[in-house]
């Protein structure tokens, strides 16, 4: 049975269903939107369980019942890897979404691949991690041409809280690479502070919850002993390293200077293990 494609309810393709995709497939068929999936392991769709969605054996199966698709794996290079196995399969108008990090560069030229099966492209980067994305209140960068961003809404909303179109082809990946810098410097600065308390002998991990309360407060402190945890800051800290690396690439390529905010970011990423430790002593 051929499922109806409608500007309200599109079929949606997804693929890449990790510790934040998985969540975000979930809210797009809980919404009502036909979910499609394709894995390279058929074994991780099953963390869709009795979630409505429809398997597919190949990216050309896959390809071919879509009306927007969505990536969500780890790096340009899969994005572009993929995106070249779908497009023989992807009948003009489709729509494909990379919801992963990576350079502004990339976003533009994936859209020149899909360009010449006249296939829109959208970079729509997210922020706020797995525990966002289960409570669908992701915040949702757009780059691409606006009609695109329009008919994709709907799907961004499902999981998402707030979804905001910033430009064309690039400027989501732009804005994302900007969130993930100032976190890191802002990381950085609550290090000092913490620091300056110790050398003062106060109780560095109540000052950090007195300061969540004031006017100090921040993303970068709310993260704190929440979703960076003793368990994983080590992880956390070189996944920062390499957005702050993919951060400068970014600014290098389009010849900018920037070199004050990825030192600083950087610190930020490589000091947040010892950040955390203060707080744990």
């Amino acid at each position: 049975m051929t499922e109806a494609r409608t500007q309200e309810r599109p079929v949606v393709g997804f693929i890449g269903l990790g510790d934040q995709g998985l969540p975000m497939a979930t809210a797009i068929a809980e919404a009502g939107f036909p979910l499609h999936v394709w894995a390279r392991r058929p074994a991780s769709l099953d963390g869709l369980g009795k979630v409505p969605h429809q398997r597919h054996d190949t990216l050309g199966e896959l390809a071919a019942a879509c009306d927007i698709i969505c990536l969500c794996v780890r790096t340009d290079d899969d994005v572009l890897e993929l995106a070249g196995q779908l497009l023989d399969g992807l009948r003009p108008g489709t729509v494909v979404v990379n919801h992963g990090t990576g350079l502004p560069g990339n976003a533009v030229r994936l859209t020149e691949l899909c360009a010449k099966g006249d296939v829109a492209v959208l970079d729509a980067p997210v922020s706020g991690g797995r525990p966002a994305a289960q409570e669908r209140r992701l915040t949702t960068m757009v780059g691409g041409p606006q009609p695109a961003a329009e008919r994709c809404t709907p799907v961004f909303q499902s999981f998402s809280r707030h979804v905001v179109h910033l430009g064309e082809a690039g400027a989501g990946q732009t804005a994302k690479l900007f969130n993930n810098a100032l976190l890191m410097m802002n990381q950085a600065a609550i290090r000092e502070i913490v620091e300056l308390a110790v050398e003062l002998q106060l109780d560095p991990g109540r000052l950090v919850e007195v300061l969540k309360l004031g006017s100090a407060a921040s993303a970068a402190l709310s993260l704190l002993n929440t979703m960076v945890r003793p368990d994983n800051v080590a992880h956390l800290s070189g996944v920062e390293a390499l957005d702050m690396e993919l951060f400068d690439q970014a600014m290098r390529e389009a010849g900018v200077d920037s070199t004050a905010v990825t030192e600083r970011g950087l610190a930020g990423a490589h000091g947040l293990t010892q950040l955390l430790h203060r707080l744990n002593a």
